[in-house]
């Protein structure tokens, strides 16, 4: 295995992705658990538990953690446009805390009572609490860029929160398809860019940013992020079908039992087939969905040919993805490593 390089001026090496991952997270894990502990005591239990440092009493522990997919970008952002990495561990930790904020507020909404294994926040604490949490880490990763000496961090600021405002417009968005027997491919795909592809692309853009990257290189790296971004919703989408709950933490058929109007749901709603109209029927059925109907859906959707249809789009904007970086003329081992992070993140199993 290839040495793993503490700066951004590295020559190229051969970690993989889940390596450059694991890099990532021990970077920015002693700032995030720093910002962390600036929290009121009763915010710091519940973050404390949803990040998997604490059982519910506070207790220290070590959970299953996040993926850390987001600051890695930044980071390796940040070297793309010729810095370093310590360069964007400020914006890493905050996109790591509005990802976090969004998760904490997403759980509440759809009612999930499993992540990353263990009972979600909301289900342990309650809503309220959990909610308050989520806000208190949106707050606190405006704080975190806000609180940098970087010459850009005003701009930093701004690009952060006009990440979030589309985020939550995707998600208002999301939220109202699940009452809607109308809706449309081209509205659902909007409604991805907004919720999912708009922060992986701000990730980009402020590590490029805080790594001195010229406009042309930040404009590049943040398309990179935009379309990975949509290329890993697709791939969410499809985990939240036919992803093992084993591997996921999530309950099988989880989209489905919340009748999400999911990427590959509307493809298979609007296919014009026997298969989607049936789909249709059954996601118009009152009362919760069996066991035996869930299954049912998610054959509904494979002949209707939703899954096929998103897992082509997953590949197609990843080499979208790949050009726009590769267009940036990054250093190689950023630009190595990029390519195998957007590769993980069309390919994943979780």
């Amino acid at each position: 295995m290839g040495s793993t390089p503490t700066t951004g001026r590295v020559p190229a090496c051969d970690r993989s992705a889940r390596e450059v991952l694991a890099w990532s997270r021990d970077l920015v894990d002693p700032a995030l658990r720093d910002a962390v502990a600036t929290l009121p005591a009763s915010m710091r239990r519940v973050v404390g538990y949803h990040f998997g440092w604490c059982d519910e009493h506070g207790r220290p522990g070590r959970a299953p953690a996040g993926k850390a997919l987001r600051p890695a970008l930044a980071l390796l952002s940040a070297q793309a446009a010729g810095g370093m990495a310590e360069d964007a561990v400020p914006a890493a930790v905050a996109v790591e805390l509005v990802h976090n904020f969004s998760l904490l507020h997403d759980d509440v909404m759809d009612r999930d009572t499993t992540r990353r294994h263990r009972p979600t926040a909301w289900t342990v604490f309650g809503s309220g609490p959990a909610i308050l949490a989520g806000d208190a880490l949106l707050t606190l990763a405006l704080d975190v860029l806000a609180a940098t000496a970087h010459p850009e961090a005003r701009r930093c600021v701004r690009t952060l929160s006009a990440a979030v405002q589309s985020l939550v417009g995707g998600q208002s968005a999301d939220v109202s398809f699940e009452q809607r027997t109308d809706v449309d491919l081209a509205e659902c795909l909007a409604m991805a860019e907004q919720k999912t592809a708009a922060l992986l692309g701000c990730c980009c853009e402020l590590g490029a940013v805080l790594g001195g990257g010229d406009a042309d290189r930040v404009r590049r790296m943040r398309g990179f992020g935009e379309q990975v971004g949509l290329a890993f919703q697709h791939v969410d989408d499809l985990l939240g079908i036919w992803g093992r709950p084993e591997v996921t933490g999530k309950p099988a058929h989880s989209d489905l039992a919340n009748r999400k109007k999911s990427l590959p749901v509307v493809a298979a709603l609007t296919s014009a087939t026997r298969a989607g109209r049936d789909l249709a029927e059954l996601y118009r059925r009152d009362g919760e969905l069996s066991g035996d109907d869930l299954a049912h859906a998610a054959e509904l959707v494979e002949t209707a040919g939703g899954r096929a249809w998103s897992r082509g789009q997953a590949d197609l904007l990843l080499t979208e993805a790949l050009g726009l970086l590769y267009g940036a003329d990054p250093p190689e081992a950023p630009a190595t490593e990029l390519a195998a992070l957007a590769r993980l993140a069309t390919r994943r199993d979780h």
